[in-house]
């Protein structure tokens, strides 16, 4: 299994790049992102190695949250690396855990290949999806806050959609939460 990927850049297009390891040129598959990020001669990438019966596929990622977001998205049923590469090259992991915690529906069915049921699908698979170093208070106070009312007796998609675009700590999702709630 190859991990990580060290060398010389040989070529590079959109989303893929050729690198030559002392003399053996691997070609990996990257996002927009990864691209974008690339620069100078040397690059050095996090891969993700995938075998298959007809092909040995190798996906690169400067960002080892994007690698994450990309390795969580191709075990979903009926996403493939396509989509998965899409969805990398189209937002970055902190704002696709972003789009996960407020299940942004909308938002994710701008990427290519990505529709209706299939957005509404990976929402749900992905409901914990948050990426390294991006749980900042506001989600640490939206999830006590789901905590709290949970323990109240209330249901976690009414919750959810109940304190979806409140800003603030505990205390003041926990109030615009209930005061929702009791109109359902």
């Amino acid at each position: 299994m190859i991990v990580g990927i060290i060398g010389k850049v040989e070529k590079i297009e959109s989303t893929v790049v050729h690198i030559n390891i002392n003399g053996l040129i691997y070609e990996v598959f990257i996002s927009l992102n990864t691209s974008n990020a690339i620069t100078g001669k040397e690059v050095k990438l996090l891969t993700t190695h995938i075998i298959r019966e007809d092909a040995q596929l190798l996906f690169g990622f400067i960002d080892k949250n994007e690698k994450k977001m990309f390795d969580t998205l191709i075990k979903i049923n009926g996403v493939g690396v396509k989509v998965a590469l899409a969805v990398c090259s189209t937002f970055s992991a902190k704002i696709f855990s972003e789009i996960v915690t407020n299940k942004d529906v909308n938002l994710l069915k701008q990427v290519v290949g990505i529709g209706p049921k299939s957005a509404s699908r990976i929402l749900v698979e992905l409901a914990d999806f948050i990426v390294d170093g991006a749980e900042d208070t506001n989600s640490i106070a939206r999830n006590e806050a789901t905590m709290a009312l949970e323990s109240l007796g209330f249901k976690k998609e009414h919750i959810q959609s109940a304190i979806h675009g409140v800003i603030g700590d505990t205390q003041t999702l926990v109030k615009e939460g209930l005061k929702k709630l009791q109109r359902l």
